[in-house]
């Protein structure tokens, strides 16, 4: 793997975070919470580094709506909480 390919690669999974934030609702929620920053870069970390890419771009593809992310997703926990602090659960 080149370098370029190694950027395309980490920019494509934090697209898929973008994306699953907005689907499931948490996406403004998650720009508010307290160390949004250090809370932001730990969410991308964690996307960056799971194996499931293909797999979550294709579940974001097929759930247009979606009140869960699936099983296998690395910021769920997360996601449950700015979910709970928005008033969806």
């Amino acid at each position: 793997m080149t370098f370029l390919d190694y950027l395309i690669s980490i920019d494509a999974r934090t697209a898929l975070m973008g994306r699953m934030m907005r689907r499931l609702g948490v996406d403004r929620q998650l720009k508010v919470v307290a160390d949004h920053a250090a809370v932001t870069n730990r969410a991308v970390d964690r996307c960056r580094s799971c194996g499931h890419q293909d797999e979550c771009s294709t579940w974001l593809d097929e759930h247009q709506q979606a009140d869960d992310p699936p099983d296998y997703c690395r910021n769920r926990d997360l996601i449950a909480r700015l979910q709970h602090a928005a008033g969806q659960r």
